[in-house]
């Protein structure tokens, strides 16, 4: 891999005007590891007034002394690159913000302030006037490389300084253990000053903590995560609810326990990549079990706890601080998961009642947070013909029905028109129409189908019932072609 010729830029344009810059923070990490970095940032000894005046097309809104250059590229990851000086950050009182920040003078003691060996390792772009013959220097003060070869999240320095200094950066040992790929491990004292130290967690903003799980939850390995966080005594101070699944035993339906049920239908929804909601839904979709249960053994029941879940869920969601619309969908979701159907059984007025509880927009989800279940209760099957067949239902209700209703004229216009009372030769020459237009609907147009009105009106009886009969046959197969090619997309009889 080599270095962007943007970053190359900015680190010439700094050391140009004398003031010694390297790249730093995790782009350094990903880099050296071979992975292309989602952004790049850069440390210098500049103050953050003089680096403006080196880069114009800039802005500065933070407490941080951070300065954010915007560079003109067309690649999004490097359209903008943050600047940063070198900083020395005291006590944090409230174990989330530094009670002061103040310049440090050399990039070393700037390393000593980050939180892992693997994100405190910076890199020089020594003859940097010279972009197309420069070489790099790595800055390693921490054995952060040799972290990165063995995999390992290690806390710089002493672990309970750097989490006393932010709680967060327990949750982000975490995310970085599970994001960063697989065999990636927290260092044992790191792991252990986390236990130690996990109740820190409550002086975090819901908002941050939030963030951070979404952060863990949408990785590739996400009930890996989860059950790091559990481990390492976290969990209890984000999603209680979840740890009170853990040794909770289910019925003759389910090889797993609850906590581990959880785990599996995430980890299906993760590897098939669905999207957030689907996943959160996957994770908390029987979070109301253990408040449901009554008996032990296979014959065990757990009558209602769909509804307790979505109760539960809505609490969980609103506690940590999501966006309205998120919440309702996800407790939607848990609400409606344990939906029955069995094919000739449930009738389409019934799924018709169930798209309109959960909302056509959110039946997808709801099939998919089912598909988890299914997978997360030890079945082979994700998605049976049964499933398939739902789909297909679904899919039959919620097309539009082709009737009359479509025309862009009424029967009580038909009347007015032909100056007729209401009777039989209303609903003939509203069919005739609707066989015409759906033929050519470009002829759904209300002045082309009053001057047919006029036509029709001048038919006999007999010729009216003729072609009345003609159109509704044509509707039929219309309609019948519809149903097979909808069959056919989920391979259904």
């Amino acid at each position: 891999m080599r270095i962007p010729k943007e970053v190359k830029a900015v680190i010439q344009g700094l050391e140009k005007k004398g003031f010694e810059s390297y790249i730093v923070g995790g782009c350094v990490r990903d880099f050296l590891r071979g992975a292309e970095p989602e952004d790049w940032d850069v440390a210098t000894l500049a103050q953050p007034e003089e680096i403006q005046k080196v880069f114009p097309k800039s802005f500065y809104e933070n407490k941080f002394l951070t300065v954010t250059v915007r560079t003109g590229s067309k690649n999004k990851k490097l359209k903008e690159i943050e600047i940063t000086t070198y900083r020395l950050e005291a006590k944090y009182t409230d174990k989330r913000h530094p009670d002061e920040i103040k310049f440090a003078k050399t990039i070393k003691e700037d390393l000593a302030r980050r939180d892992f060996t693997v994100n405190a390792i910076a890199l020089k772009i020594e003859n940097s006037l010279k972009i197309e013959n420069c070489k790099l220097k790595i800055i390693d003060p921490y054995d952060g490389q040799e972290d990165l070869e063995n995999k390992i999240i290690r806390a710089v320095g002493n672990p309970e300084e750097r989490f006393s200094e932010d709680a967060l950066r327990m949750m982000r040992a975490v995310r970085f253990a599970t994001t960063l790929g697989d065999g990636w491990k927290v260092e044992e004292g790191t792991a252990k000053a986390i236990r130690k130290n996990a109740p820190w967690l409550q002086a975090i903003s819901k908002e941050r903590v939030r963030d951070e799980l979404l952060k863990i939850i949408m990785a590739e390995r996400a009930a890996k995560g989860v059950e790091l966080l559990r481990k390492l005594a976290l969990l209890k101070y984000i999603i209680p609810e979840l740890e009170k699944g853990y040794g909770v035993t289910q019925n003759k339906h389910h090889i797993y326990e609850c906590y581990e049920h959880y785990l599996r239908s995430l980890g299906y929804a993760a590897k098939k990549d669905f999207n957030q909601c689907v996943r959160l839904a996957a994770l908390l979709h029987d979070i109301g079990k253990p408040r449901a249960k009554r008996g032990e053994g296979p014959d065990a029941t757990f009558y209602g706890h769909e509804i307790v879940g979505a109760r539960m869920a809505a609490q969980i969601l609103n506690r940590l601080r999501f966006p309205k619309k998120t919440i309702e969908k996800i407790v939607k979701l848990v609400r409606y998961h344990l939906f029955y159907y069995n094919v000739d059984e449930v009738s389409e007025s019934s799924v018709r009642r169930l798209v309109r509880q959960v909302g056509p927009e959110n039946m997808e989800e709801l099939l998919r947070v089912r598909m988890a279940d299914r997978i997360g209760s030890g079945v082979p099957k994700a998605e049976p013909y049964k499933l398939r067949h739902l789909k297909y239902i679904i899919e039959k209700v919620s097309q539009d029905p082709i009737s009359v209703k479509m025309l862009k004229v009424s029967g009580n216009e038909v009347m007015k028109s032909l100056n007729i009372q209401p009777g039989p030769k209303v609903g003939q020459i509203l069919d005739i129409l609707l066989g015409a237009v759906l033929e050519d609907p470009k002829k759904n147009k209300k002045e082309f189908l009053e001057k047919e009105i006029k036509k029709l009106g001048k038919l006999s009886e007999k010729e009216l019932t003729e072609l009345a009969k003609r159109a509704k046959k044509e509707r039929e197969k219309l309609e019948m072609k519809r149903d097979e090619m909808t069959k056919k997309k989920y391979w259904v009889t």
